[in-house]
């Protein structure tokens, strides 16, 4: 019989979700998930005054959201110094890749990224049929020469590029940032996830300047604000690439209580300064954690720590697991190279404390398993 048939493109591709998360490992060992530790949300949760916002707005929840999301947009354009045709709402920055790539790749176009990097926009472009061309990292560090250079001899219509990184917690300075820009075609967007921009040390971001038409910058409250589970994020650039989201978004796509969070949570500065200084103590500690286990974390700009576990992929895999069983979620780089090491996300001391007696556990049982 019959049956509707998928696009070329739809047809091609694998049935995959980019991230099993932590209630998917739980379901299936049947090991509750006693340090939520792998997904880079922030366990230190948002301000109460983002807690009390939302409250208050749950009775009009029978109403639609603002489709133009303006009073975030309007806070977000004065605190950035841009216009309000300068910055675009979207669902968290997947949502936003997901239409940055429908935006500016056809089938078949190129886009260049880093061999390990944030998979989700990998997820996107084969989506739309795009072609990713993947550079190795040099060291710990997306290698922004070897970007430009991939750009430039496949004619790519974008590059994308996290700074800080994830997964390995490393930054570079603006001028390399600015510098990798500048070494583009001007017809090859730039796409700068700066999902870890609140934990960045000074120096890391550019500037603020719309005036570039092929940068596009992306943030989220997902992280430093602990709005991960209510998907709300921004673009911000030249006013010709954010109204042209207005062609393809979903315009009910950010929920009011999305809104009302971010807003809640963009006006308490008092709080975002007391959650970075909470991801960082976290993070020295975590650090301090893998030290103590005779493993080495690596330097971090972001809220979690890249730990190398000392040999290749398949035993930090087997690390990963081990911890699995005592109930501690973490992730992992899967890429040649970057796959020694597994990720380990900033968290409260309660759950710290399950990660410091449970590592040396873990390690012994992959040593045992090898």
């Amino acid at each position: 019989m019959p049956v509707p048939s998928f696009t070329p493109v739809v047809a091609g591709l694998a049935e995959t979700v980019p991230f099993v998360g932590p209630e998917a490992i739980a379901r299936r060992s049947g090991v509750p998930v006693r340090a939520r530790l792998g997904a880079n949300e922030s366990g230190f949760g948002p301000s109460p005054k983002v807690l009390a916002a939302m409250a208050e707005a749950a009775p009009l929840c029978w109403r639609y959201p603002d489709p133009e999301s303006h009073a975030l947009r309007e806070a977000l354009a004065a605190r950035l110094g841009l216009g309000l045709d300068e910055v675009v709402i979207g669902e968290g920055i997947d949502g936003l890749m997901s239409l940055a790539v429908r935006l500016f790749i056809a089938p078949g176009d190129t886009v260049v990224t880093s061999l390990g990097a944030y998979p989700t926009l990998n997820y996107h472009v084969a989506g739309f049929g795009g072609r990713l061309e993947c550079v190795p990292y040099r060291g710990a560090h997306e290698d922004t020469a070897a970007l430009a250079v991939a750009a430039r001899r496949t004619g790519a219509r974008m590059v994308y590029l996290a700074n800080p990184d994830n997964p390995m917690g490393s930054f570079w300075p603006a001028a390399e940032v600015l510098a990798l820009l500048d070494a583009l075609p001007g017809d090859c967007l730039l796409l700068l996830d700066e999902a870890y921009g609140e934990t960045a040390p000074p120096g890391a971001l550019p500037p603020v300047d719309a005036a570039r038409p092929n940068l596009l910058r992306l943030r989220t409250f997902s992280k430093a604000y602990g709005l991960a589970g209510m998907r709300c994020g921004y673009a911000f650039g030249h006013a010709r690439l954010i109204r042209a989201f207005e062609r393809v978004r979903n315009h009910f796509g950010v929920n009011r209580q999305a809104q009302v969070a971010a807003l809640a949570a963009l006006g308490d500065t008092a709080h975002l300064d007391w959650a970075v200084g909470a991801i960082a103590r976290a993070c020295a500690r975590i650090a301090a954690i893998a030290r103590e286990a005779g493993l080495a974390p690596l330097p971090t700009a972001t809220n979690f720590v890249a730990v190398d576990c000392g040999g290749d992929g398949a035993h930090a895999l087997r690390v990963l697991e081990a911890l699995a069983r005592h109930g501690v979620f973490v992730r992992k780089p899967m890429a040649p190279g970057l796959d020694r090491c597994i990720r380990v996300s900033a968290g409260p001391d309660a759950e710290l404390d399950i990660l410091a007696a449970a590592l040396p556990l873990a390690l012994r049982e992959a040593q045992g398993a090898a």
